[in-house]
């Protein structure tokens, strides 16, 4: 047998070793919660009983992959929704063109101390943050979002800055570190017109992290996804 043919083989083989079935898939706390939804619908229309519901529920939030969810709606209208992988749209990687302005709507500032923003707030177009032997947390994850996209510069020397973002934005960072560390976990949300989070920093014997906070959603987007699927039906209901 040939090198080639050999190689070839062993790459089909670890191939087959990374794609693992649908069912076999570790379940995310996405896939729970859109697997819960249709439990919770199943209650509001008189399908299932507040025991049943319950029972169901508490399966659904143990089980560790998509084949342990699925049996909890097989018998419930939706159970194809659920199975359903949603489309990522690509979101960009750097803001558009004149869409930011130069100056910061809001300062976060911490030298030897320690500043939270977090809450419901209002995200401004372009947020600085600046921790000098301190830490920063900027918490986006209940905020309103009144741009479509949000530049949070940052820099950290001797110092932390962690910002939160909804688990249904986009989020992109642009930065480095020098003797530090910056860490932005890239997500690109479902819905093509969710904001986009850029985080652009620099870290000296410091550390900038950005990350998607579990279980978050942004309210306006949820509520818009909404109107969107009640619009389909009764289009359908329609026709």
């Amino acid at each position: 047998m040939s090198r080639s043919i050999v190689f070839g083989y062993a790459a089909v083989v670890d191939l087959e070793k990374q794609t693992a079935p649908a069912a076999e898939l570790r379940a995310s706390d996405a896939d729970r919660d859109r697997f819960a939804d249709i439990l919770r619908d199943a209650l509001a229309e008189g399908r299932l009983t507040a025991e049943e519901h319950a029972e169901r529920v508490e399966g659904v939030y143990r089980a560790k992959t998509v084949g342990e969810l699925e049996p909890y709606v097989r018998d419930l209208p939706g159970a194809h929704q659920a199975r359903a992988t949603p489309a990522y749209a690509s979101a960009p990687h750097r803001p558009t063109a004149g869409a930011i302005p130069a100056d910061p709507d809001e300062n976060v500032v911490a030298v030897f101390s320690a500043t939270v923003r977090k809450g419901r707030w209002r995200a401004g177009r372009r947020i600085h943050a600046y921790s000098i032997f301190g830490s920063v947390e900027i918490d986006l994850s209940e905020a309103i979002f009144e741009y479509q996209q949000v530049v949070i510069k940052a820099w950290s020397v001797f110092g932390n800055v962690e910002v939160r973002v909804p688990e249904n934005v986009s989020l992109r960072g642009t930065g480095g570190g020098v003797f530090g560390n910056f860490e932005v976990d890239t997500l690109d949300a479902a819905d093509p017109d969710a904001p986009v989070v850029f985080v652009d920093g620099w870290a000296v014997l410091g550390n900038i992290e950005a990350r998607p906070k579990r279980g978050k959603l942004v309210a306006d987007i949820r509520h818009r996804v909404h109107r969107k699927v009640e619009k389909g039906l009764r289009k359908h209901l329609d026709h």
